[in-house]
């Protein structure tokens, strides 16, 4: 038997081929094989790819050519096969795969709510990506919502961190959050939690083709197309979370808002043919990019790790609940189908009500 894994070419993520490793016929002692049920396809996927080499994310899971690589997707597998003592063949587990079949991991950290990949090569990387949690011991754990967890879960994270981040610094003093690529799952996650706080008026900015979706979903408080930025008012200051990474809309934004922007924030890359050759040089403040982990790890240490689950936890049902109302999942099956899936999100061709579930298995 073997795995079936796909990859793309660092430098040009259009390129794709499906690769193939025999699996063990035994394992070592603590490994642990689990077989990739399902995984999601989101603009974070194109994210990574476009970061992968300044956060590391192609190190995730190493390939035996470095001008290829194995781009990390959220889902849910099962335990194949198991070496360790303390976790079993056929628990459910949730974490971060390579778009493939099966991963191979030397289990550690092992405790009644998950375990950590602790293979070497993980080493000096963000820990919250080596993590698997046990299904059984999530209690929001429900089998008829493991395509939409897998959709959403990891992007709200990133999301409610951001917007915990901005209030950790009294919001930069502004009243408004403009929410660049606002039809994509995190932006919306974004607004959904600016809105439930309610300290922040959550701005859309969007394309024209998306801007009825944006105004539909009911979490912005207003929605304007990329070509009225000229419009925004700025008398209340703002802080724009960046998901699109576009260089034309960015500069307008900042030579709009001169110094009444009071921050920059840069999440994502969803328009990826707009990335500058050589930074602009922009009024208003430098553009900071935003790493979910260190504001985890910051909370965790402040509050205690149980209470950071436990608020995220919450936060997310309410979320994962407002989500029925505007998500459609569509699945993808063989390796052909995730060649699809994944070039119909990196060509930006994805509905944005539309959510890609695959499996190659």
């Amino acid at each position: 038997m073997e795995s079936r894994t796909l990859e793309v070419r660092r430098d040009d993520p259009a390129q794709l081929r499906i690769t193939s490793d025999p699996l063990p016929a035994s394992l070592e002692p603590g490994q642990v094989l689990l077989r990739v049920d399902r995984f999601a396809v989101t603009a974070n996927n194109i994210t990574y790819c476009q970061v992968g080499e300044s956060f590391g994310y192609w190190r995730f899971f190493p390939t035996a050519d470095d001008n290829w690589g194995r781009v990390p997707a959220m889902g849910y597998a099962t335990v194949a096969a198991s070496a360790h003592d303390e976790i079993d063949v056929g628990e459910r587990v949730w974490g971060f795969y390579p778009m493939g079949t099966h991963l191979l991991i030397n289990a550690g950290g092992v405790n009644p709510h998950g375990f950590s990949d602790v293979s070497p090569h993980r080493e000096g990387l963000a820990p919250i990506y080596a993590h698997f949690q046990r299904a059984a011991a999530n209690p929001l754990y429900d089998p008829a919502r493991e395509e939409q967890d897998s959709l959403l879960r990891g992007l709200f994270l990133t999301s409610w961190l951001c917007e915990d981040a901005v209030y950790d610094h009294d919001f930069y003093g502004a009243g408004d959050c403009l929410v660049t690529s606002a039809s994509s799952k995190t932006s919306i996650a974004l607004a959904f939690t600016l809105r439930e706080r309610g300290s922040l008026q959550a701005i859309a900015l969007t394309s024209e083709r998306n801007r009825a979706f944006c105004e539909q979903v009911g979490c912005y408080d207003k929605v304007f197309s990329y070509d009225e930025i000229s419009r925004l008012p700025t008398d209340h200051g703002a802080l724009l979370v960046d998901m699109a990474g576009n260089t034309a809309v960015n500069s307008a934004i900042h030579h709009h808002y001169g110094n009444q922007l009071r921050y920059d924030c840069r999440i994502g890359v969803t328009h990826r043919d707009a990335l500058p050759e050589v930074p602009e040089e922009l009024p208003g403040p430098t553009p900071e990019m935003f790493f979910a982990p260190h504001q985890a790890g910051k909370r965790s240490a402040e509050w205690g790790a149980g209470v950071l689950e436990q608020r995220i936890g919450s936060a997310f049902a309410r979320f994962r609940q407002f989500s029925d109302g505007w998500l459609q999942i569509r699945r993808f099956d063989g390796e052909y189908a995730a060649r699809e899936a994944f070039l119909a999100v990196l060509h930006g061709e994805a509905l944005p009500q539309e959510g890609y579930t695959v499996s190659m298995g």
